[in-house]
């Protein structure tokens, strides 16, 4: 079994994995139909950034796809130097947003996009900064509501979909490095156990970081719970440049 230190979890929720892809409609056609998603919301707000995107409930968390709407945006740029679709971005939910800012600033991490709302606040962290993905910490009020995931999840939670949302891969150059910054941003006082392939548990989920070469740092892994139905048998499945672990819900 692999080994996980931790000192405190409480307050800490992965909430939501967010996958790039060059076309938004059949990256969401398949993820829909490998992993029983429910339906998508497009968020217009994503519009800003030259984007198009889906966001669908897993339980009461969520998988995002965005793509680009037009030329030259970071996420066509991410694209092309990663060669085509693949993880983007991991959301974290924080009782303690304003301690996580603080300490990603203490921490010279650059802040990339911010906003604060009466039901959700969130804030984009630079990759360069925190290796391995877009990390963003992120606040809902009250905590089972999502702006983010449309009209029905605002101020309120909405209706759960099958499953749940598990754990993220993040493959690295240097997983015990990356893991004790990622712990120091989110609050989470723990120590790395392992060389190549350390963890992080979180509230209900995990995150696992794994080791690999310098141009191929990225989010690769989701594990999600899924309906025996839906799973099929299954142990994983590729889709949009990602390996989903599948678990029985």
């Amino acid at each position: 079994m692999r080994s996980l230190s931790q000192v405190n979890t409480a307050g800490v929720r992965l909430r939501q994995a967010v996958i790039v892809a060059a076309e938004l409609e059949p990256a969401v056609e398949r993820l829909r139909a490998e992993l029983g998603l429910g339906d998508p919301y497009a968020d217009p707000g994503v519009g800003a950034f030259g984007l198009v995107n889906a966001v669908m409930p897993i339980g009461d968390c969520f998988i995002e796809v965005i793509s680009p709407a037009q030329a030259d945006t970071t996420a066509g740029r991410y694209l092309e130097r990663h060669g085509g679709d693949g993880g983007y971005m991991v959301i974290f939910q924080l009782d303690d947003l304003a301690g996580a800012r603080e300490r990603a600033a203490r921490m010279g991490i650059r802040t990339v996009w911010q906003l604060d709302l009466p039901d959700i606040s969130g804030t984009h962290l630079h990759p360069a900064d925190t290796r391995g993905a877009i990390v963003s910490l992120d606040r809902a009020d009250p905590p089972g509501s999502w702006r983010w995931a449309g009209p029905e999840w605002i101020g309120r939670t909405g209706s759960r979909a099958p499953g749940e949302l598990l754990s993220v891969g993040i493959a690295v150059a240097d997983p015990g490095a990356t893991r004790a910054r990622w712990a120091e941003v989110l609050g989470l006082g723990a120590t790395p156990s392992e060389p190549t392939s350390a963890s992080l548990r979180l509230d209900r989920s995990e995150i696992r970081f794994l080791p690999a070469d310098p141009s191929a740092e990225r989010l690769v892994e989701i594990g999600v719970a899924v309906p025996d139905g839906v799973r099929r048998g299954r142990e994983s499945v590729e889709a949009c440049g990602v390996r989903f672990q599948l678990s029985a819900e």
